[in-house]
């Protein structure tokens, strides 16, 4: 599977069509000389350095202030809108204290002159800014080969200096990087690995609740006064059955926007990377808060035990897990059947735009309709997680697999009609996800060998499980082969494909509107936007963007 994918990520690059990103590297760490600016010293270099390939740069400067401008005239265009389709009664309020007090004011002209006055404030901001460079800029070169090279070698003496990454397309930059200081995204990293852990360590309470809840006698312990109540075989099914799995998946949910977070505050370049970093930590906390932490939460010492005593993993993973075999079949069910169902219905979208036009006041023609994209950030690790219960309990419990089956013929149905009648790509990352669905792959095989290790040994079964222990000494080895022979497919396209690919691009009558379209196109949006202007009718503009590449 990893040779097929690598072959189409091959594929996908032959067939695509010329891009920004894969003629552009970013260099950051530039030298500060005397006399001269970023961008001069920029271009004194490849043009030194790079004769034969350097094409064009762009300097990227601290635009945080004018975005925050640009956000707010947008605000009050908006605004603007809705109070046109209004009646005149409703444009007009009083100055003073929560509009009782004070003169009236018409609020078209008075939002037009905030209009007015936030399009002078970012003109001036604009003009202001040339001592506002940062010590980074977008280096676009005639070939990929060329830009591989800049971007593979290094460039200065010193290591620190013209230190070189590759470029996300255009519209998959994270803008915000740039604003913040080194010192500052360092800090982040250290505060996004406190956070993290304070959140996994904090999401251990609800576990426990949804534990005892698995357990009646536990929760009569807790709570003595619904001892009547749960005598009822209905609501002691309902409780210990279905509750326990939709409380855990109603806490999971507010998750993936937190690991979002968490990933851009570490410093990403693009919003790829930012989902990506996410999609690999909702993973793992997936996997230790879903599957560790309900397994081992019958004993409240054995979360410290796994670490201390490791030699006594096997034996207790062999005897937690498989008692947890009917939570996880519940979890499938609540979790994973109706995940896909709703995914299908887009309820909460809908629900969510059904608030905004009731209580908001939005129409569905105010702004051009955005196509949603696929988050993967979250998507992914639901379905590796399900894969890893089948890994794991496919000889512990084979009752889960029907469930299991029948989530995948759901989901291959649902989601192949949302990838073709209602996703739309946000960027294109020629299936770079897929080494994260690899590894989560080998670590499954891994804890089905060791939980089958310990299964045999509680079995008195010493000559299985002693055959047992070669099997994730060869996963591992395998893997090892794995990253050596297909994993740099995913980190650079190799000579080979770059050079094929220039040739061919050499026939193609584009490329020279291409290559000039290249030299503005990492340009800020920040410093092309921002301009408004009143129509014949006394009506604003919408906002200008500027040129899309």
């Amino acid at each position: 599977e990893y040779n097929y994918i690598s072959l189409k990520r091959i594929d996908h690059f032959y067939s695509s069509k010329p891009r920004s990103d894969q003629f552009t590297i970013l260099v950051s760490g530039i030298p500060a000389s005397a006399g001269s600016s970023f961008s001069q010293a920029v271009d004194k270099f490849f043009t030194e350095y790079h004769p034969s390939t350097y094409l064009s740069h762009t300097v990227v400067r601290r635009t945080s202030k004018i975005q925050s401008l640009v956000n707010d005239a947008e605000k009050l265009y908006r605004t603007l809108g809705r109070l046109k389709s209004t009646n005149s009664r409703q444009r007009h309020k009083r100055e003073g204290f929560l509009g009782l007090f004070g003169r009236k004011v018409d609020l078209v002209d008075h939002y037009e002159r905030k209009l007015e006055d936030i399009e002078d404030n970012v003109r001036l901001e604009q003009s202001s800014l040339g001592g506002e460079e940062i010590p980074a800029a977008f280096v676009s070169f005639k070939s990929r080969f060329g830009a591989a090279i800049a971007l593979h070698i290094r460039q200065g003496i010193n290591p620190t200096e013209w230190v070189t990454e590759r470029a996300p397309e255009p519209k998959d930059i994270y803008w915000p990087f740039f604003s913040a200081s080194f010192v500052k995204r360092w800090m982040f990293k250290i505060v996004v690995v406190v956070a993290y852990i304070a959140v996994t360590i904090l999401f251990l309470i609800p576990v426990v609740v949804v534990q005892g809840l698995t357990h009646l006698e536990q929760l009569e312990t807790w709570l003595p006064f619904l001892k009547g109540v749960l005598s009822l075989t209905f609501v002691s099914n309902l409780i210990t059955g279905y509750l326990p799995s939709l409380i855990l998946q109603l806490f999971l949910s507010i998750v993936p926007p937190i690991m979002i977070l968490f990933s851009s505050m570490q410093g990403s370049i693009s919003h790829s990377q930012i989902e990506k970093n996410a999609c690999t930590m909702l993973l793992w906390f997936t996997v230790w808060n879903i599957f560790f932490a309900n397994v081992l939460s019958g004993s409240a010492l054995s979360m410290v035990n796994i670490f201390l005593e490791p030699k006594k993993i096997p034996g207790l993973l062999g005897e937690v897990v498989p008692a947890q075999a009917s939570f996880f079949i519940a979890y499938v069910v609540t979790s994973g059947w109706t995940s896909t169902t709703s995914e299908l219905l887009r309820l909460f979208p809908l629900l969510y735009s059904f608030v905004q036009r009731l209580f908001m006041g939005k129409d569905d023609d105010e702004d051009d309709f955005e196509i949603p994209s696929i988050p993967y950030h979250s998507e992914i690790p639901r379905i590796l997680f399900f894969k890893l219960l089948g890994v794991t309990y496919f000889f512990l419990a084979p009752l889960i697999l029907p469930f299991l089956l029948v989530y995948c013929c759901l989901g291959y149905i649902i989601y192949r009609n949302q990838f073709l009648n209602v996703y739309a790509p946000k960027f294109e990352t020629g299936g770079k996800f897929w080494p994260i669905v690899h590894n989560s792959t080998i670590f499954s095989l891994v804890l089905m060998h060791v939980i089958a290790i310990g299964i045999f040994g509680l079995k008195k079964l010493p000559l299985a499980s002693s055959l047992t222990i070669p099997l994730p000494i060869l996963t591992l080895v395998f893997n090892a082969y794995c990253r050596k022979r297909f994993l740099p497919i995913f980190k650079a396209y190799p000579t080979e494909c770059l050079i094929k690919k220039d040739r061919k691009d050499q026939d193609d009558p584009t490329m020279t509107e291409f290559l000039e379209k290249l030299a503005t196109a990492y340009q800020d949006p920040a410093m092309t936007a921002a301009r408004y202007s009143r129509n014949d009718d006394g009506r604003s503009s919408p906002l200008l963007r500027g040129v899309e590449v």
